[in-house]
């Protein structure tokens, strides 16, 4: 995550990653109908003069009725957002259904993206081999915490992007993990 030409460090990803929790762990669980984005991807989550973030094109949103566990739409999302099809169940990208968990998984995306690819392979023992190296350097006394900073939020991007449905974690969830992990990392 880079803007205005300067790099954005541990604290300011996790800041803005929690302030996008917090916005979908609201649309799901704090409205009197859940909200459901559909298309929860980076160029979607604008960041303001203080470098707080808000989400941002509810075009393809949908609103979930009381009754409703999940939703059917003809109206497809961004590729690599979209969740993976499993065997139980028939999610947004194949057949258009939609819930909570879908936004669930491309915020786990995006929560990989601003730290690196191909994350579960290295966990727990080679998080330097796929962590972007601008986060981590390995000088310093604080350089094993740091480690165990970007991994403890790597392994809540991966409990996002389960791919059934059942296994990913929900916003709430999500908001209460990033909030310990950013004490964590103020306490260094």
């Amino acid at each position: 995550m880079y803007s205005h030409n300067y790099f954005l460090n541990t604290r300011q990803r996790l800041s803005i990653m929690i302030d996008v929790a917090c916005a979908l762990e609201y649309l799901h669980h704090g409205c009197s109908s859940p909200v459901i984005h559909c298309d929860l991807k980076p160029s979607n989550v604008l960041l303001d003069e203080n470098m707080v973030a808000h989400l941002s094109d509810f075009g393809i949103s949908k609103l979930l009725g009381e009754d409703q566990g999940d939703l059917y739409t003809k109206t497809l999302a961004t590729l690599g957002y979209i969740a993976p099809v499993d065997c139980l169940t028939v999610e947004y990208g194949l057949e258009g259904q939609v819930s909570t968990k879908c936004d669930v998984y491309s915020y786990g995306v995006m929560l990989l993206e601003i730290l690196t690819q191909w994350v579960s392979y290295s966990l727990p023992d080679a998080v330097m081999d796929v962590v972007d190296t601008n986060l981590v350097t390995p000088v310093g006394k604080g350089f094993q915490k740091d480690l165990d900073v970007v991994a403890s939020i790597m392994k809540v991007a991966l409990d996002c992007c389960a791919e059934s449905p059942a296994r990913r974690t929900n916003m709430k969830d999500v908001v209460g993990m990033l909030q310990k992990i950013k004490i964590q990392l103020l306490a260094y």
